[in-house]
């Protein structure tokens, strides 16, 4: 992976990240997309179904899985993920990127098998576009413990401040797991274990002011190869959904949390919940700071349609493998180029 200067495409400092620039006028060519690439002009903006988890519990999970089967994405609020929790995160998150490139560069690395780091553009594997996008990279297992000494000591809360949110966001993503489980009749601890006992990943996410916003993009079109992702979003728009052949520009609502189903519960569903694809357009005016949060299998999990979603007329879609092995196959068939991802998956069957 190469950062894109100002000037030109080349450079690994961190002082040639994206937001280290005052101000960005001219968009390198690494990050202008071919013609057939590009960002499509799209009128349609939608308010994702908005859940308040504090209503009855059957309300609530009928909704969860309804919102999920016609979109595969929701907005949750009441979601015991505490306003004052969320406003220091958005804070000490801006004032991360807004530190001296001194106060970062150790953080910077290349290496996607560091739990801790600081990068540009994405790990994704695209045929050599660039994204419009910085990215601080946090990992965390429970109990916390040792997990924060990794994470980076400026802003000197930043520690305090990362670990209450991951405690209550995981928390809040637990508990809409078990309300899945019962809107689909199987056990509700059946999401519980190997199968969410990963570290917790966390993305933050940063998009400066971008010079051209017709012609790249801040992420591409992937969808999330873990089990369920909860998004800080930011006020400022910026993730679009794919939606019925079109993309529709998600509207932020205030405290809420934007949640996902990843390919796993795609995977153990047997089809009956879809990863969704999605991608974050940039703009020209203002930054855009995001936090994603990934609920992860540990590596070993071995992950297969469960039986409760099997029969005699719906046989299995997905072959049962290790999250691991997973990763490389996601890898190795760019499944977030696509948005089938049970033919990318059988396609890969006889390849591996």
């Amino acid at each position: 992976m190469h950062l894109c200067s100002p000037a030109d495409c080349s450079g690994s400092t961190i002082e040639k990240m994206l937001h280290s620039a005052p101000i960005h006028t001219n968009l390198p060519d690494c990050f202008v997309f071919p013609a057939d690439k590009r960002p499509q002009a799209t009128a349609a903006v939608v308010s994702l179904p908005i859940i308040d988890l504090s209503r009855s519990r059957d309300e609530v999970r009928r909704a969860i899985l309804d919102a999920g089967k016609e979109i595969g994405f929701f907005q949750v609020v009441n979601h015991g993920v505490s306003e004052q929790v969320m406003q220091d995160m958005e804070d000490v998150c801006q004032e991360f990127f807004q530190l001296p490139a001194a106060a970062k560069v150790g953080l910077f690395s290349e290496d996607t098998q560091k739990t801790t780091r600081i990068y540009s553009s994405t790990m994704f594997d695209t045929g050599g576009e660039r994204y419009w996008r910085d990215c601080l990279r946090l990992a965390c297992s429970f109990p916390v413990g040792d997990s924060a000494m990794a994470w980076p000591d400026k802003p000197q809360r930043l520690r305090e401040v990362v670990e209450k949110f991951t405690v209550q966001t995981r928390g809040m993503g637990k508990e809409i797991l078990r309300l899945l489980c019962e809107g689909l009749g199987i056990p509700h601890d059946y999401l519980e274990g190997d199968i969410s006992g990963g570290d917790m990943v966390l993305h933050v996410n940063h998009y400066p002011p971008c010079p051209d916003p017709s012609t790249t993009l801040g992420l591409p079109p992937h969808c999330d190869r873990n089990l369920l992702t909860l998004l800080l979003p930011s006020m400022v728009p910026g993730l679009e959904v794919a939606y019925k052949g079109d993309w529709i520009k998600v509207r932020p609502v205030p405290n809420a949390f934007v949640v996902n189903f990843g390919c796993q519960l795609e995977v153990v569903t047997n089809g009956l919940l879809k990863s969704i694809e999605h991608r974050v357009v940039t703009n020209l005016g203002v930054a855009r700071t995001t936090v994603a949060t990934f609920i992860m299998p540990t590596a070993d999990c071995l992950i297969g349609p469960a039986v409760e979603f099997l029969s005699e007329d719906n046989p299995p879609c997905y072959r049962t493998l290790t999250f691991s092995e997973f990763n490389r196959i996601y890898s190795v068939v760019k499944l977030g180029s696509s948005l089938n991802l049970t033919t990318n998956l059988k396609k890969v069957q006889k390849e591996t």
